[in-house]
């Protein structure tokens, strides 16, 4: 009996008896990560199958109301089919979430990403619903606002957007450019004006706030380009080259041309004066110097990028498809193959 207790005390048996526990624990640790992790597997192979084959609408209802795939992994799966351009199925899944989900600002969530979808589709009265239903639970909620405005601009109905502009401003966000925009683009779109009258509206709208320069100054070179070049602000030019480039050079003032250092080296890049030798602009420079050279093949075309998102577009705008931000177009200038004059060479 002595013998076993001197046996327990033998420092060996310790370190054995130590190293076994850890050996147990180890192993317990090893198989229960490989269950989980199994148990993961299964999770994620179950819930990537549904991209492989959407379930249909009751299907996904089980699977939501049954914990099979929770909220979050519905709400990935939608932003998924989102982002792919797949509205119809993103919007299934917003509609069966809505079914399911008890908690009001969870509902309020996912009611703004189903409208932001219908408005992303192009289905402007669905988006205009839901966001109005999102302002009559929750008034005081600036996105569905500000999608709402954009929804009336897209619908022409510019008294409704104004409206929506009066909440935005208790709540104190400052409005200025889509008041004034929103103003300017019902003068353009009014049969009650003509031209003329529609010219100096918006010229006075310029002189006034300073804004929409480019939306202003297009319309105005379009249809009444004299009035245009009189009120041309010199400190846009570089803003508005697309637009002097491609204006009629029988309709350019030449005496405002020689008066602005930057505008006497676009015309002459352009080819309708050569005022001077050289530009500090290089697509100018290079313009200029095939002129003197009496060389053609090379023209100028434009990009226009948001200078808020930093979104690059090959067509001009005046709110950014992207963002939605007002007046925030940057004309950049390529220089590139003038195929006009290829196509000539070749005849």
């Amino acid at each position: 009996m002595n013998s076993l207790f001197i046996e327990f005390r033998d420092p060996l048996f310790g370190v054995i008896i130590f190293f076994s526990l850890i050996f147990v624990i180890a192993l317990f640790s090893y198989w229960w990560g490989r269950f989980k992790r199994n148990e993961e597997s299964r999770y994620l192979k179950s819930f990537m199958n549904v991209f492989d084959s959407m379930p249909t609408e009751q299907e996904l209802k089980s699977l939501m109301t049954s914990k099979a795939i929770s909220g979050k992994s519905a709400l990935i799966m939608a932003q998924t089919y989102y982002h792919n351009g797949d509205y119809e199925k993103c919007i299934e899944i917003y509609l069966i979430m809505l079914e399911v989900q008890k908690d009001p600002n969870e509902k309020k969530e996912t009611l703004f990403l189903l409208g932001q979808t219908y408005f992303k589709a192009g289905f402007l009265e669905r988006a205009q619903e839901i966001f109005l239903q999102i302002l009559k639970q929750f008034p005081r909620t600036p996105k569905a606002l500000r999608y709402l405005l954009i929804i009336y601009e897209k619908m022409h109905q510019f008294d409704k957007a104004l409206e929506v502009l009066e909440p935005l401003d208790e709540l104190g966000i400052n409005n200025t450019k889509d008041r004034i925009y929103l103003q300017a683009i019902s003068i353009i779109r009014s049969p009650k004006f003509s031209v003329e009258q529609k010219s100096q509206h918006l010229l006075g709208l310029y002189k006034e706030h300073h804004l929409l320069s480019y939306l202003i100054f297009e319309y105005l070179f379009r249809f009444t380009p004299k009035l245009a070049w009189e009120n041309l602000d010199m400190g846009e030019t570089e803003r508005l080259v697309d637009l002097l480039w491609n204006a009629p050079d029988a309709e350019a003032n030449l005496d405002i041309i020689h008066s602005n250092s930057y505008l006497r080296e676009l015309f002459s890049a352009k080819g309708v004066e050569l005022v001077v030798q050289e530009s500090t602009v290089f697509e100018f420079d290079v313009l200029i110097k095939l002129n003197i050279a009496d060389q053609s093949g090379a023209t100028l075309q434009f990009d226009y990028l948001c200078g808020e998102c930093k979104q690059i577009y090959p067509f001009s705008f005046h709110r950014c498809p992207n963002c939605h931000s007002i007046d925030s177009v940057v004309t950049e200038i390529l220089l590139t193959k003038d195929h006009v004059e290829a196509h000539h060479s070749l005849q």
